[in-house]
């Protein structure tokens, strides 16, 4: 599994010398793992450099810079890094509207465990959603949660050779899909891929 060290971060010094240039490299790095589904739904899937930026991120606006506080942001983040087998992502669910937003999240109850992944020739994956908390109660879900969709190597030697990827969602509520067909975030997400 991949892991970040401190070893890999900026000291708070150098990160504030340096920010303007790495937030602008993760900002463009992000346009490749962005992935939109229907006009209210995205996964951001994450990897070792922007788990890298929200480390030096939390570590700057906190002021940590002790040993143990850092291992403790590393322990935070790390399982959000995708490990060869798998990709991690953060749903959410983006409305501009506030009651447009509260009345939706009332509606889209479970709307975690709807999101699949389609490797053509293979079964749909369902994500693993949540493993940190309960983002859902019996009046609404959240606007964000986190999940992991859990690969074969059948189906990623079947995407390296260039299987048909889609992404959907099957929620009562909100019913969309689209095809990751020689874009930016498909070649992203395939490198991803052991």
């Amino acid at each position: 599994m991949t892991h970040l060290s401190q070893d890999d971060l900026y000291s708070l010094e150098e990160y504030a010398r340096i920010r303007a240039e790495f937030r602008a490299r993760v900002i463009d790095h992000k346009k490749s793992r962005r992935l939109a589904i229907g006009p209210h739904a995205a996964l951001y899937f994450e990897d070792e450099l922007t788990m890298q930026y929200q480390i030096q991120e939390m570590l700057r606006v906190e002021r940590i810079f002790e040993q143990q506080g850092i291992q403790d942001e590393l322990d935070v983040y790390n399982p959000l890094i995708p490990d060869g087998m798998n990709w991690k992502a953060t749903f959410m669910m983006e409305y501009h509207d506030a009651e447009e937003r509260r009345q939706a999240l009332s509606e889209l109850i479970g709307i975690e465990n709807a999101i699949w992944m389609d490797v053509e020739g293979f079964e749909k994956v369902r994500p693993i959603a949540n493993e940190d908390l309960q983002r859902t109660t019996d009046e609404k879900t959240s606007a964000v949660h986190f999940l992991r969709f859990e690969l074969s190597q059948a189906m990623i030697d079947a995407l390296k050779s260039g299987a048909n990827l889609s992404v959907g969602i099957d929620h009562p509520s909100y019913t969309h899909a689209v095809e990751v067909l020689g874009s930016p975030v498909r070649d992203s997400l395939l490198k991803d891929l052991h």
